[in-house]
């Protein structure tokens, strides 16, 4: 599971994320929502593990920064970053020994037939399309069977084959009793799978709504995230 505790963090003093609080449970997946500015990138980046923070963030419940949190967490980053002159099945060689994973071959065959990468396993990082980058990073990140798990934007460069089978991946995840955090600004795309919405906006959270809360409002997800956020934002930090 993850929870993040009174997350800050100030850049120039600028108050990019104020005493942040949330979390999600196993078996639960959570959609983190924001107009540019939010807040939403430089939360994922210290969940991440990738910047200085205040608060507290846990990962089967150990510090986030924890080899022991590292081994349980699974990240697919907005931007692809995979190693130029390594090739796909040297990416999921690499994940593997370094997560010291055993009889991998199988699964990450598997993988790699179901985003239909399995002819690319020789192409190298720098001959991949950032559609076919993409597909490699989510099947890295599945490859150490997560317990929790982050996506940043996933659907970004996907063909809509990979956009079908990555919803089913994240109803997949969720029978397993991963946690599952996907941050997105394209609402439609994440509408039948989530169980809870965070919606940021000027560092905060400022709704925390599970889909049974929102079905007895009667209202559309997009109706309120435009109530709540005023429909504005600038510059995402």
């Amino acid at each position: 599971m993850l929870k993040v505790r009174n997350l800050s963090k100030v850049f120039d003093k600028v108050q990019a994320v104020d005493d942040v609080s949330f979390e999600v449970n196993p078996g639960e997946i959570a959609v983190l929502l924001g107009p540019n500015g939010a807040g939403k990138s430089t939360t994922i980046k210290s969940i991440a593990g990738l910047l200085r923070f205040k608060g507290q963030i846990l990962i089967n419940n150990t510090d986030n920064k924890s080899v022991e949190a590292k081994r349980a967490f699974g990240y697919i980053p907005e931007t692809p970053a995979l190693y130029e002159n390594l090739t796909v099945w040297e990416h999921l060689e690499f994940i593997a020994r370094a997560y010291s994973l055993r009889d991998w071959e199988e699964t990450a065959n598997r993988l790699l037939t179901r985003f239909e990468m399995d002819d690319k396993k020789d192409k190298l990082g720098k001959e991949l399309s950032k559609g076919m980058q993409q597909k490699v990073s989510i099947c890295c990140a599945l490859l150490i069977q997560p317990k929790m798990i982050m996506f940043d934007e996933p659907m970004i460069g996907l063909d809509p084959k990979a956009i079908k089978e990555l919803k089913s991946v994240f109803l997949e995840l969720k029978q397993a009793g991963c946690a599952v955090l996907i941050s997105t600004h394209i609402i439609d795309s994440i509408e039948e799978v989530w169980d809870k919405v965070l919606i940021m906006n000027k560092g905060r959270i400022v709704l925390n709504l599970t889909r049974d809360e929102l079905d007895n409002k009667g209202e559309s997800l997009e109706k309120i995230f435009l109530e709540v956020t005023d429909s504005k934002g600038e510059g995402e930090a």
